[in-house]
């Protein structure tokens, strides 16, 4: 593999629902970080994160490009590999349009840390909720070789403002082996909340100059 790309997966390892333990050696909170209001947690159709949650992250960003274009990439859950670094297969599980129900499973590599093996986490995702070119929840665990997360639940909103469309995301990991460090959990779920923002940004805006 690569040198950037080992950077990016340790960076930006994850996206939607995992995170690994140990894999940095402090715990700071992540730059750009936003403080957690139970009462302005994300929703879709009313649904949001497990509020009881003790690891949840949120964040936010503008992309200056057309909201069909933001979300036919973020959709579009097979091509996932081809623009994020971290997610080496993806798969869908049901056919047809994106939609409430649609399933869908994708791995990622994770190196070895000083508490877990270098593992593949597998993870299922089922959209339970969906509103086109609005918001979407998936649930799901992630399940690797001496890592597991019970479950995550990644909520996406888009909407149009000036300057293009502000895409904000907030995920939750429950399990009791991600819950032994909450901080550091905390920390890396957010560099990969962070990380997927910043690639569907530069991803959608290259499609848009193009």
């Amino acid at each position: 593999m690569p040198s950037t790309r080992r950077t990016n997966v340790r960076a930006a390892l994850f996206t939607a629902p995992l995170v690994v333990i140990g894999v940095l050696g402090t715990a700071v909170a992540p730059a750009g970080a936003a403080p957690h209001h139970p009462d302005t947690s994300l929703t879709c159709r009313g649904e949001g994160v497990d509020r009881d949650a003790l690891i949840r992250y949120r964040t936010e960003t503008v992309i200056d490009a057309p909201l069909s274009t933001i979300w036919k990439i973020q959709t579009d859950v097979e091509r996932w590999p081809s623009w994020q670094a971290p997610v080496a297969t993806a798969e869908r599980l049901d056919r047809g349009r994106f939609r409430a129900g649609s399933a869908f499973r994708w791995t990622t590599p994770v190196p070895p840390t000083p508490t877990t093996p270098a593992t593949t986490l597998e993870i299922t995702s089922t959209v339970e909720q969906l509103k086109s070119r609005s918001c979407i929840r998936w649930t799901g665990p992630a399940i690797g070789e001496g890592l597991r997360i019970d479950r995550g639940v990644h909520v996406w909103n888009f909407s149009k403002v000036r300057g293009g469309v502000r895409v904000s995301t907030e995920e939750t990991h429950v399990g009791e082996q991600v819950e032994s460090n909450v901080p550091l959990a905390t920390e890396i779920l957010g560099q990969g909340l962070e990380g997927w923002l910043s690639e569907l940004k530069a991803t959608a805006e290259a499609r848009a100059d193009g």
